[in-house]
């Protein structure tokens, strides 16, 4: 299913026509891995001893935000460099998980970037550690379709700062950024450039240029731009 807001139609109307790039985000977009990243927090909780157990369900509200938000969510008892200092070691863990347990790719995701790729220029910008983009395109088998990514690790910048860096690295004329949260569609507008929302990740908005709830729908519909 597509809804094209009607009040952005006319500002976006030129995106929906000719884009030449899709940037997309990663947790909740592509793939939902937060059993995996749950599962990396509570063994380094046990290793510290820490009488912290953190469900799937409280992390999943979290997914998108920026690290320094999560660790004052997850642990506001603790000054920040030993949130800083437990949070390397959570990283450390889900770097050896990931490999191993990976996530739910979505369905469609797989063959719709293939197809997407032999259009438009792929990239991903996602608030997560450095490197855990990479291990997702890894175990997702994608590499060769990602032109490039950034990941809030590398720099700690906020996803619209990320997202014209690609712009400007990639000397990129007309991209969207794809995501699943207010927050994807927040960093957007910031950055300038139209947002698409997918339903089905962890998020809600009605701050989108397009909807779809599928990435199927998605790729469907990007595949018959002309």
């Amino acid at each position: 299913m597509t809804i094209i807001n009607s009040h952005l139609y006319k500002k976006c109307k030129k995106f929906m026509t000719k884009p030449d790039s899709i940037i997309f985000d990663m947790d909740g977009t592509l793939w939902d891995a937060v059993d995996t990243y749950a599962g990396s927090w509570n063994i380094v909780f046990k290793e510290l001893n820490i009488d912290r157990t953190i469900p799937r369900e409280e992390l999943a509200k979290m997914v998108g935000w920026e690290g320094k938000k999560v660790l004052e969510a997850i642990m506001p008892d603790y000054d920040e460099e030993t949130r800083q200092s437990i949070y390397t070691r959570v990283n450390e863990v889900r770097r050896e998980l990931l490999p191993k347990n990976g996530g739910m790719l979505y369905d469609g995701v797989k063959d719709g970037l293939e197809q997407l790729a032999g259009k438009y220029q792929l990239f991903i910008v996602s608030n997560c550690a450095k490197g855990i983009i990479r291990l997702f395109m890894d175990w997702a088998g994608i590499n060769e379709h990602i032109i490039d990514e950034i990941a809030y690790g590398i720099n700690y910048m906020p996803k619209n700062h990320n997202i014209k860096m690609l712009i400007e690295r990639h000397n990129l004329q007309n991209p969207v950024y794809v995501g699943d949260t207010d927050g994807d569609a927040e960093q957007s507008r910031l950055a300038g450039i139209p947002f698409v929302f997918v339903s089905y990740g962890f998020g809600e908005t009605d701050n989108h240029d397009l909807r779809f709830d599928s990435f199927t729908d998605f790729t469907e519909y990007f595949m018959k731009l002309v």
